[in-house]
């Protein structure tokens, strides 16, 4: 039996609930759907929703099924953020609206548009919150953002995650080939 499938998602205050061909789910940050496949069923009851499926043919989809509408329901009423910091010289960000313009030791500044629903605030012009109600949204533009400028291996350089632990690697001797 899934583990993840049986906990149950507890709803907070001032998130609502339908129950149809997919969940929607309706917070103060905004609406979201999660679409439930064949064989699963949720079930509300008492401030809570249950996920249950048919038969062990749908054990994958139990869990996967109950993580999105956790995540839904989080994010409806919390929402969620991601950190990311960028490391080297002359490497910042400014964010006027929904664009943020990167200088990342490129010839040219590069403008990223953030789409509805993604917030970003920058620190000290170099650690960058993003934040949303949609979580798979939100990692898909960390994603994105990250892929402007890789963090290198030799130098350390680039756009990370806060708290992503890099492997340096050694780089070449001045041993001149002969």
């Amino acid at each position: 039996m899934s583990r993840i499938g049986k906990k149950l998602i507890p709803l907070p205050g001032g998130v609502t609930v339908q129950i149809g061909e997919q969940l929607e789910v309706a917070g103060p940050k905004g609406k979201l759907s999660v679409p439930i496949p064949a064989g699963i069923s949720i079930i509300q009851s008492s401030g809570r929703l249950e996920v249950k499926r048919d038969s062990d043919q749908h054990a994958a989809l139990h869990g996967l099924t109950r993580a999105l509408a956790a995540n839904a329901v989080q994010g409806v009423s919390s929402g969620f953020t991601r950190e990311l910091d960028i490391v080297g010289i002359g490497y910042r960000a400014d964010v006027k609206g929904k664009i943020v313009t990167f200088n990342l030791g490129y010839s040219h500044t590069i403008e990223f548009l953030l789409p509805e629903g993604v917030d970003m605030k920058i620190d000290k012009q170099t650690h960058l919150v993003l934040s949303g109600f949609d979580r798979q949204l939100l990692g898909q533009v960390a994603a994105n953002i990250r892929a402007l400028r890789k963090p290198d291996p030799y130098k350390n350089k680039g756009i990370r995650y806060t708290g992503e632990v890099l492997r340096k690697k050694v780089g070449k001797t001045g041993a001149g080939g002969k």
